[in-house]
């Protein structure tokens, strides 16, 4: 039995919904509509969401896994067993990346698999280092004064900040 449910999934929780077609809900009437616009429809093994913003909801981390990124309304379905409890100051998140396609992700501590060995962060541990994992990313300024293949160095620097914990700073050291 999940925890969380219709009466206290919006309570400081963690959330990845799975994009669904908007015709999964035509013809529905939401049970909630928040203050922000969405609407919400409530079934009995999750829920759907209906809304134009997704990321900080009130409270709450809430992300849309969609094929694409582009903006507007969007139609979410998450389980309620999907739902984890969230704050800033527990270490209840790792770093998911993908070097091939460029993109990181955090996701909560109930969704590391067996045999994932990755460094659990704060919120703001893990959005910091998110941060500069995207900056890895998008430039290649810092890797001036490195001597070496450039995606074998941004892969190292990574690794050792998404799963050994390092900082940015104690990464690029151990790169000397």
């Amino acid at each position: 039995m999940s925890q969380y449910n219709k009466t206290n999934f919006h309570k400081h929780t963690f959330c990845v919904f799975e994009e669904k077609p908007l015709s999964e809900v035509s013809g529905m009437r939401p049970n909630h509509k928040s203050k922000s616009g969405s609407s919400y429809f409530f079934m009995e093994s999750g829920v759907y969401r209906l809304s134009d913003h997704w990321g900080r909801a009130a409270n709450c981390k809430w992300r849309l896994e969609a094929a694409d990124k582009k903006h507007g309304l969007r139609l979410g379905f998450a389980f309620w067993a999907t739902f984890h409890p969230d704050n800033e100051t527990e270490k209840l998140y790792f770093i998911d990346y993908d070097p091939q396609t460029r993109t990181v992700v955090y996701q909560h501590k109930n969704n590391l698999k067996l045999d994932d060995v990755k460094t659990l962060f704060s919120a703001p541990e893990v959005t910091k280092r998110i941060r500069e994992i995207r900056s890895l990313f998008a430039s290649e300024a810092w890797a001036r004064h490195f001597d070496g293949d450039i995606e074998t160095l941004r892969n190292n620097l990574i690794d050792d900040i998404a799963i050994h914990g390092k900082t940015l700073q104690q990464a690029k050291s151990s790169l000397s």
